[in-house]
């Protein structure tokens, strides 16, 4: 171990367990502040994270990773709905959309390799590029060709849409009717600042491949110590990864404990792919079908600019930008999400089942009223629950 103290491999485990949630970043509670935001009241302190299941359908990659998915609906349902999570995550980040949507539509859930349940991946192909060819997979296994299908990806999941959409535009004239983009980015990532002051980001930015490389070899101790900086975990992924200073402490759980599932040498692995990413040559093909853009004003990790510059490349292209949200909307403003889906869904395919009257998301203080609009449109009133997005 060197001279290493365990207390120190215990923060170091939870700032790299905190993965996209903000590795490094420094936070100023304490551990009473923790307790104090553990203890309140919580009204979503019964809700069934994580054991929402599907019927399990098994997918191969060309490489020969097995990939977790999971099905809801019938096979002959008029449209499907497929869902790809993001960095660190699993498919049941989204919990909210599955239990709103659950019996209106048929969906698919998957983890991306080496996330979940699903295969561990080579480390040369923890790119994007393979992402999105995983994800081709992932509907040839569970979508009749013949059947018309709406993607939906948040953070990384919205990136390997667009790396499906550069090498396979042609699903898009004949079977990909609809996306929906959430919280991320078409490039540049190599220039977020982690809501750091721009001097302070410089000097953190190169570092960041150089500890998680250096976690990533020595896995198994960092594994190990990742649980002595609980609370050091749950402060930094709430601080990160959400804005609602309202927001569920059991959401903030949930989300950290994904992140604490997904070992620290995955992290480490893809974190060069996520910096590398760079598809805005592609938006083109997306802007050949109707496109949500989804955004946290707030959002540390992936910007609000960047899904207004995905939105002047998309001018066809819908932007709803939530000015109190931050980097994982499907939970922190489950409603919004959902509530932009359904809209989506309607136009694309009408009676599909998804105009079904909606259940309000009661995690967070919610967005009223965010209409759909071309063009920016922020929601500025919080009203007690998170309710769903209607149109004028």
């Amino acid at each position: 171990m060197g001279t290493i103290s365990r207390r120190g491999l215990g923060l170091a485990g939870a700032v790299a367990g905190a993965g996209a949630a903000g590795v490094g970043a420094a936070v100023g509670l304490r551990h009473i502040a923790v307790g104090r935001v553990r203890l309140r009241p919580d009204p979503d302190a019964g809700e069934p994270f994580g054991e929402l299941r599907g019927e399990v359908v098994p997918v191969e990659t060309g490489d020969g990773v097995p990939l977790h998915v999971e099905v809801d609906g019938p096979a002959d349902a008029p449209l499907t709905v497929v869902f790809g999570h993001g960095y660190t995550l699993n498919q049941d980040s989204w919990h909210y959309q599955r239990r709103d949507l659950r019996g209106s539509l048929r969906m698919v859930f998957w983890d991306q390799r080496s996330h979940g349940r699903s295969g561990r991946s080579d480390p040369e192909r923890a790119t994007i590029e393979q992402t999105g060819e995983d994800l081709r997979a992932v509907l040839a296994a569970t979508v009749r060709p013949d059947r018309p299908v709406v993607l939906v990806g948040h953070s990384m999941g919205g990136m390997s849409i667009m790396a499906l959409a550069d090498r396979n535009p042609e699903l898009f004239e004949r079977q990909v009717k609809g996306v929906v983009l959430v919280n991320t980015s078409c490039g540049d990532m190599a220039e977020m600042t982690l809501g750091l002051p721009l001097a302070l980001a410089k000097l953190v930015r190169p570092l960041a491949p150089r500890t998680l490389r250096g976690l990533g070899r020595r896995a198994e101790l960092v594994e190990r110590a990742r649980g002595l900086g609980a609370d050091l975990a749950f402060v930094v992924t709430r601080k990160m990864a959400f804005a609602d200073p309202h927001v569920s402490p059991t959401v903030v759980g949930f989300l950290e404990e994904m992140i604490r599932g997904t070992p620290i040498d995955v992290i480490a692995e893809f974190y060069p792919a996520l910096i590398a990413h760079d598809k805005e040559a592609c938006l083109g093909v997306l802007g050949s079908v109707p496109t949500l853009i989804l955004a946290g004003g707030q959002d540390r990790l992936t910007p609000a600019v960047h899904s207004r510059r995905m939105a002047e490349a998309l001018p066809d292209a819908e932007l709803v930008e939530v000015e109190e949200a931050g980097h994982v909307l499907p939970l922190e403003y489950p409603g919004v999400v959902t509530g932009g889906l359904r809209r989506l869904i309607e136009a694309v395919a009408p009676g599909a089942g998804a105009a079904k009257p909606p259940k309000p998301a009661k995690n967070v203080k919610g967005a009223k009223n965010v209409k759909g609009v071309k063009g920016r449109r922020s929601p500025r009133k919080r009203p007690r629950y998170d309710e769903e997005e209607r149109t004028a």
